[in-house]
């Protein structure tokens, strides 16, 4: 068995494989390198068993997405920790070994997120994952260094390493054995929250997930599907709301979805003021979907304990209304929740 294999998924990336592939072949000696490729119809394929002979290739029957995607490719690994790493991130000199030192040192410790820093502005924090993830009480996750559209310029403010809630799937490593006893993601959810839904899965087993600073990579983000994207703005609300319904402890598992299908109306009325109708309709046609298929996601609810899962009880109050935009900000304040 191997000690760490990095699996990039891939679906008509090749002029990102051309481009991020050198850093990850130079700086991961220590590990045994994979393209997991999603039925792509470019030639991203035969671009790699030519010029990246050194790298495996596990070609999946179809487009599975993110999800199904990493779930088919992983049975053909065998190796004590996964990095999934997105095509569209750059890696650095030693980024695995602080990682392998964490696991190696804390047992308990089942997912590690570095450092992820935009590559287009290598100062700042990158949107998604930044330093290490949480959600509120309602499901809307945020980060260290980006909370919605506010994202922080990196000074060293996030370099303490720290449990988190969730990490960031753009570069996600996780221990074989705990992917495993999960059944990995969710197949249904495509792209997007699945690894919060994940990560919120490996918590009620109790065991921890860190943030890493000494780890940094760079992340392009949106090289798939851009913020403007408004399927991306259906999958992050339906699969958020399935996530709820999933993991939520029984006792306040009404209340809570109450609350957040109305502040949905309102990020619905929002997008709407702002004349961005495709995206109105995307949390609409979320909502349908999940209505329809409430019945199936409920059938899935593993037992949880009633522990306290969230930080903030509403991070949409603190940032539009109380106007805190950093998490230093909230994390200094009465509004953050010490658990």
């Amino acid at each position: 068995m191997n000690t760490i294999a990095v699996v990039i998924l891939n679906w008509n990336g090749k002029q990102l494989l051309e481009q991020f592939l050198p850093s990850i072949i130079a700086f991961s000696p220590e590990a045994t390198l994979y393209v997991a490729d999603n039925a792509s119809t470019d030639d991203s394929v035969s671009f790699i068993k030519q010029h990246f002979p050194e790298i495996q290739i596990i070609q999946n029957s179809g487009n599975f997405g993110f999800a199904k995607g990493y779930n088919e490719a992983l049975k053909h690994i065998d190796a004590e920790i996964f990095a999934l790493v997105n095509s569209d991130i750059e890696v650095t000199e030693n980024w695995l070994n602080p990682i392998l030192e964490n696991f190696k040192n804390e047992p308990n410790t089942a997912i590690i997120q570095p450092k992820i820093l935009d590559f287009k502005k290598k100062d700042y924090f990158e949107y998604a994952g930044a330093a290490g993830g949480f959600i509120d009480k309602y499901g809307f996750p945020f980060c260290r260094g980006r909370i919605f559209d506010t994202v922080e310029k990196d000074q060293g403010q996030y370099d303490d390493s720290c449990k988190i809630f969730w990490a960031s799937g753009a570069c996600f490593f996780i221990r074989s054995t705990i992917y495993n006893q999960l059944n990995g993601f969710d197949n249904s959810f495509f792209a997007h929250q699945e690894e919060i839904d994940l990560c919120w899965r490996v918590n009620n087993l109790n065991f921890d997930i860190q943030y890493n600073p000494l780890s940094t990579v760079y992340h392009v983000g949106g090289a798939t599907l851009n913020e403007e994207n408004a399927k991306k703005t259906y999958l992050n609300f339906r699969n958020s709301l399935f996530m709820l319904v999933k993991n939520l402890p029984l006792n306040i598992i009404f209340g809570t979805l109450f609350v957040r299908l109305i502040l949905d109306g309102i990020a619905g009325i929002r997008f709407l003021s702002q004349f961005k109708f495709k995206h109105f309709w995307a949390i609409i046609k979320a909502h349908f979907f999940f209505y329809w298929y409430l019945i199936k996601y409920c059938n899935k609810r593993t037992i949880t304990k009633n522990h306290a899962y969230f930080n903030v009880k509403s991070i949409v109050f603190i940032y539009f209304l109380k106007k805190m935009t950093t998490f230093k900000e909230i994390f200094n304040s009465k509004e953050y929740i010490k658990t």
